[in-house]
């Protein structure tokens, strides 16, 4: 149970002060500025949220890590990639609920201010009707001392010039004096009238006082709770996004648990392999002794070369030119 209360702790004893209000007034404005300062960072998380998440979709896409590997180690690279581009889907998720939070802030901020921009309105027009009041006042209260010295006066200039004065400027001592009664009392009128106008608006002003503190009390408290549970809110879905990334992480370790050294070998052994036998020695061979043990060897004989007969001799079929010889030489008799 709370034992301060606004109500108890800020007022003055100079009725036109409004030292308590204003320090209420400063305190709540400062209460939605630190909101929104909660609210901005909220806004800078969310991007450097949504750019770490994207970043690495990037990377999980485009960056080669391990592409040439076989079997159950691609498995798990591949199981790998995939949960780091969920990572960063998750990490854009939570920019998006980052948002949202500071939205809520916002509104919640923004209606504070719109209700209690109600009370500070009727604040305003009775701290500026009692100050009215009270100036009147304290200009009839003036008058009112003005008029009581001037009555003293009066009264004192009777007494000095009873026996010195004429009996005509007596008479005007006497009127003086009546008139300066006449204005003592109008004076003391308007002054009782305006202390009692003044009492009733200082009490109207007190209580509405009273209602703004009780209602500036309860609208702290709403602001310090909400802004309480959403920082708590905030730290737990930064907890559950941290679960949930290691949830991904231990898939890429359980796919690790199953890469196997032996099958990878196997695998790429009777994917690749070229062949069982391995070279044969080379060995030395010594010139000389392969020359002294080596059996000649006959080349075999030439084969004849066809060679062509003689060219026959021509003739002449009937009814053509006749052909002849001479030393090689053919001629054609017509």
């Amino acid at each position: 149970m709370r034992e301060a209360r606004f109500r108890d702790h800020f007022w003055s004893t100079d009725l036109t002060s409004t030292v308590g209000y204003d320090s209420i007034i400063q305190h709540l404005n400062d209460g939605r500025k630190n909101c929104k300062e909660f609210e901005d960072f909220l806004k800078e998380r969310a991007i450097i949220e949504e750019k770490y998440g994207k970043e690495l979709i990037n990377l999980s896409k485009k960056k080669p890590c391990g592409q040439t590997e076989l079997n159950t180690l691609k498995r798990s690279l591949d199981v790998f990639k995939q949960q780091i581009d969920n990572v960063g889907q998750g990490h854009i998720q939570l920019a998006q609920t980052l948002r949202e939070e500071a939205k809520k802030m916002e509104d919640f901020r923004e209606k504070q201010k719109l209700h209690r921009k109600k009370i500070e309105l009727i604040m305003e027009a009775i701290h500026k009707n009692r100050n009215l009041q009270y100036k009147k006042t304290m200009e009839a209260k003036r008058l009112y001392e003005q008029r009581c010295r001037d009555k003293d006066e009066a009264e004192q200039a009777v007494h000095r010039n009873a026996n010195l004065v004429t009996q005509k400027q007596q008479e005007k001592l006497f009127l003086k004096l009546a008139q300066t009664k006449s204005a003592l009392e109008d004076s003391d009128r308007s002054y009782q009238q305006n202390v009692t106008t003044l009492e009733k608006i200082r009490e109207e002003w007190q209580k509405e006082h009273i209602k703004a503190c009780e209602f500036f009390e309860t609208q702290e408290c709403e602001r310090i709770n909400y802004f309480r549970n959403a920082l708590w809110l905030h730290v737990n879905q930064l907890s559950q996004d941290c679960v949930q990334n290691d949830e991904k992480y231990e898939e890429i370790r359980k796919s690790l648990e199953m890469c196997s050294i032996e099958k990878d070998i196997d695998f790429f052994v009777n994917l690749r392999k070229t062949g069982s036998l391995a070279p044969a020695p080379v060995v030395y061979e010594n010139y000389y002794n392969a020359q002294r043990n080596a059996t000649p060897v006959r080349s075999p004989a030439p084969a004849p070369i066809a060679r062509r007969g003689p060219l026959p001799t021509p003739t002449s079929a009937p009814g053509e030119p006749d052909y002849a010889t001479v030393d090689g030489y053919s001629l054609i008799h017509h």
